[in-house]
């Protein structure tokens, strides 16, 4: 039974008492009905005011028995509202529990430092790609919006070190900070850094002067949303067709073209192959635009000759289901 429908007959059992109280007075006792609803609501509150009028035999027993009503009416309403609060307590605690044993089973997975409008797109869209997300939201209020998008969350202050290990950072792949200030992500880069040496960092700047300061703290990719804006506004002008491929690529699920990038395992066999030798264009139909060295340098529009080594990582374009048998190529298990 819902909350709603107990307030409703609670409501609907006073007006019935009230309306039972001062009909039995008036037809027992004879009174009007202001005596016979005031009698019934100091008997059924039991404050012992006293009677109006002298009451007769009859009707003193019926006063007894609109005090056992008036009670056991009073003891609904109290062992309701006690049910209330603790049925609410316990679901919170259950769910809180669930969710923290979800979190302690995740491996290599991301997490998302703030749940704005950037956060929570950000998760969606890492979801819709089956990878495992982890939120900080120090605003109690996204709570229900978190709980709706049924996404696994931790409520409090992102550079909270203790929060950060409830949240798997030692076990994470990535940490992505869009909380509100520059100087609170670059704190939690530090933070980030130095509790997990491996983690791929990306921050936002609010600010384009925070990024040498982020990028010092320790991220690997600063994002300043105003300036991709606008490159992006201005690309959309320049160059229509490619925004529509990027579009189509990044965030359209009906179309079977993707862009990803893919790092060659030592245990792959086309390490130490050339391109041509690996066969990966004629076998999976992957465009591969360009690849990029263990130390850094970017090879692009590589030719057959290119030699494949160990930690390199290739941008491909092709269908889903063809990146995904190059990926077991690279990354055998």
């Amino acid at each position: 039974m819902d909350h709603l429908k107990q307030s409703i007959i609670s409501i609907v059992l006073f007006i019935a008492l009230l309306a039972i109280g001062s009909w039995g007075y008036m037809a027992i006792e004879g009174w009007d009905f202001f005596d016979a609803l005031y009698m019934t609501v100091i008997t059924i509150a039991t404050v012992g005011y006293g009677e109006v009028h002298i009451v007769s035999p009859t009707g003193r027993m019926f006063t007894l028995v609109l005090i056992f009503l008036g009670v056991g009416f009073f003891l609904y309403v109290v062992g309701n509202f006690i049910q209330f609060l603790v049925e609410g307590r316990i679901r919170y605690v259950l769910g809180r529990r669930k969710l923290d044993r979800q979190i302690n089973k995740l491996k290599n997975h991301y997490i998302i430092c703030g749940y704005g409008r950037m956060g929570r797109a950000l998760a969606r869209f890492l979801i819709q790609r089956y990878l495992d997300v982890v939120v900080i939201e120090q605003n109690q209020a996204r709570t229900p919006v978190m709980d709706e998008d049924g996404i696994l969350y931790l409520v409090g202050a992102a550079t909270d070190e203790s929060l950060l290990i409830r949240a798997g950072i030692e076990r994470a792949r990535g940490l992505i900070t869009v909380v509100g200030s520059d100087a609170d992500n670059v704190f939690l880069v530090l933070l980030a850094r130095q509790m997990n040496p491996d983690i791929f960092i990306v921050a936002r700047a609010v600010m384009n002067s925070a990024k040498r300061t982020l990028t010092a703290a320790g991220a690997n990719k600063v994002v300043s949303p105003y300036d991709l804006g606008a490159r992006r506004m201005a690309h959309a002008i320049l160059r229509p067709t490619v925004i529509e491929f990027l579009e189509m690529a990044f965030a359209d699920e009906n179309v079977d073209v993707e862009v990803e990038e893919l790092t060659i395992k030592p245990s792959s066999p086309v390490v130490h192959r050339t391109l041509y030798e690996s066969e990966i264009r004629p076998k999976f139909g992957v465009i591969i635009i360009s690849i990029k060295k263990g130390d850094g340098q970017m090879v692009f529009n590589p030719d057959a000759d290119t030699l494949l080594e160990s930690e390199d990582t290739l941008v491909v374009v092709g269908g889903a289901a063809n990146i995904k048998g190059l990926e077991k190529l690279l990354a055998p298990l």
